[in-house]
C-alpha cells in the first residue's frame, strides 16, 4: 500500500522521487526555443570567439569605411581604364567620329524643317529639299565672303601699312613714349624669323592642304550620313533597341530620348546664340567702318559654338582688324564688345535660350570646354559641352523613379 502510493505521488510531482523527497532531477530533453538560464553569456562568449577567430584567419580587422573605399576605387579603375580605351579608338577613327558628330548636328538643326516640308510633299523630296538647299546657302555665304576679301584685299593691304604706322607712332607717344629702335628691332626679328622657317611655313601650309582634304571627306561623309539619319532616324533607334534583350529595352530607350532631347536643344539652342552674337557684332562693326566686317561676323558665328571662349578670340582678331585699319579709340570701342556680348550671352541668351535643354553650372562649362581642347584641340573644345550635358541627362532620366510616365514626343 506505501509502496503504491509513492508510485502515484511521483506520477503526479515528476520531479519527485518514490521515496518521497522532491528534489532537482537533470532533464534529459530541451524544448525547442528555450534555453537554459545562463545560456546568453554563453552565447555572447562563443560570438566574441568566433570573431576573433575570423579575425585572426584574416590577419587584420579592416574597417567598413576602408572595405567600401576599395570596392569603389577598383570599379573606377575599371571604368577609367574603359573611358581611356574609348578615347584611343575614336582618336584611331576621329575622321569618322567627327563626321557622325557632325550628321549629328545637322540633324537636330535640319529635321523640324524636314518635318514641316513633309507636310507637303514626299518625305525624301522634303529631306533632300532641306539638306541640299541649307547646303547651298552655306556654300553661296562662304563665296560671298571670299568675293568680298578679294575685292577689299589691295585696299586693307593699304590700310594695315599705315595702320602699323600709326601704332609705332602711338607707342612712340605717351604715355609708353617706347623707343624707335624697339619697334625696329622687332620688325626686324620678324622678317628674320619668317625668313628663316619659310621651309617650315611652307611644309605647315602643305600639311594644312591634306588636312583640308580629310576635312572635306568628313563633311560629304556628314551630308551623306545626315540625309537617312533625318529621313528614318527612328527606324535605326527601333532597329537597334530590337537587338537588346526584353528588360534592358525601356532603360535604353528611356536613355536614348533623354539624350536626343538634350543634344537637340543644346544644338538649336547654341545656332540661335551663335546667330545673335554674330547679328550684334555685325552691326557693331558696320557701324564703326572696319574692313572685312562680313568675314569677322560669320568669324564670330562659328566661333560662338565654343563655349566662353570662341566669341572673345573672334572679337580679339576684329580688334586687332580694328586697331591697324581704324587706329586705337576704334579698336577700345571693338574691344569692349568683347564685355558687352559676354554679358548678354552670359545672363540673357543662355538662361532664355538653353536653360531647358542644358542644365549646367558655368564652372562645368568651362573646365569641360579646358579639358576637351587638352584632348583634342578645337574639336574637343566643340564637343565636349554638349558631351557632357548629354552624359548628366541620361544620369538624371535613369535615376529618376521607374514607373509609367508621359514620354515627350521625339524631336
Amino acid at each position: 500500500m506505501q509502496v503504491s502510493d509513492a508510485l502515484r505521488r511521483s506520477r503526479r510531482h515528476p520531479g519527485t522521487e518514490p521515496g518521497g523527497s522532491r528534489g532537482p532531477r537533470r532533464m534529459r530533453y530541451v524544448v525547442l526555443g528555450s534555453r537554459p538560464a545562463r545560456g546568453h553569456g554563453t552565447v555572447a562568449r562563443a560570438r566574441r570567439a568566433s570573431a576573433s577567430a575570423r579575425g585572426a584567419g584574416n590577419g587584420v580587422d579592416v574597417h567598413h569605411g576602408l572595405k567600401v573605399s576599395a570596392a569603389y576605387a577598383w570599379r573606377l579603375l575599371v571604368l577609367g581604364a574603359a573611358v581611356y580605351a574609348g578615347f584611343v579608338i575614336l582618336g584611331r577613327l576621329q575622321l569618322v567620329a567627327v563626321a557622325l558628330f557632325l550628321a549629328l548636328v545637322v540633324t537636330s538643326v535640319l529635321r523640324p524643317l524636314a518635318d514641316l516640308l513633309a507636310r507637303w510633299l514626299p518625305r525624301s523630296l522634303a529631306v533632300v529639299v532641306s539638306v541640299v538647299g541649307s547646303l547651298v546657302l552655306f556654300l553661296g555665304l562662304l563665296a560671298l565672303v571670299g568675293e568680298l576679301v578679294a575685292s577689299e584685299w589691295d585696299q586693307l593691304g593699304r590700310e594695315f601699312s599705315g595702320g602699323i604706322g600709326r601704332i609705332e607712332r602711338w607707342l612712340q607717344g605717351a604715355p609708353f613714349h617706347v623707343s624707335p629702335t624697339v619697334t625696329s628691332n622687332l620688325q626686324g626679328k620678324v622678317n628674320t624669323f619668317v625668313s628663316e622657317h619659310r621651309s617650315t611655313l611652307i611644309t605647315s601650309a602643305v600639311s594644312g592642304a591634306g588636312r583640308l582634304v580629310e576635312v572635306l571627306t568628313a563633311g560629304v561623309l556628314a551630308l551623306f550620313c545626315s540625309l537617312f539619319f533625318i529621313h528614318s532616324g527612328d527606324r535605326f533607334w527601333h532597329w537597334f533597341q530590337e537587338l537588346l534583350p526584353q528588360p534592358a529595352r525601356d532603360p535604353w530607350n528611356r536613355a536614348g530620348r533623354a539624350a536626343w532631347r538634350t543634344f537637340a536643344g543644346y544644338t538649336r539652342g547654341i545656332v540661335i546664340v551663335a546667330a545673335t552674337n554674330a547679328v550684334l557684332v555685325g552691326i557693331a562693326l558696320f557701324v564703326l567702318r572696319v574692313p572685312l566686317a562680313l568675314p569677322l561676323t560669320l568669324l564670330e558665328f562659328f566661333a560662338a559654338f565654343i563655349p566662353l571662349v570662341g566669341s572673345p578670340i573672334a572679337l580679339g582678331v576684329a580688334t586687332v582688324v580694328a586697331l591697324a585699319s581704324r587706329g586705337p579709340v576704334i579698336a577700345i570701342v571693338v574691344l569692349a564688345l568683347i564685355v558687352i556680348v559676354g554679358q548678354i550671352e552670359g545672363h540673357v541668351l543662355h538662361p532664355l535660350v538653353m536653360s531647358w535643354a542644358v542644365r549646367l553650372h558655368p564652372v562645368v562649362v568651362a573646365v569641360s570646354v579646358i579639358a576637351g581642347s587638352i584632348l583634342a584641340g578645337v574639336i574637343g573644345a566643340v564637343v565636349a559641352v554638349p558631351m557632357v550635358s548629354v552624359a548628366w541627362a541620361v544620369h538624371r532620366e535613369l535615376r529618376a523613379p521607374a514607373g509609367p510616365r508621359q514620354r515627350r514626343a521625339e524631336t
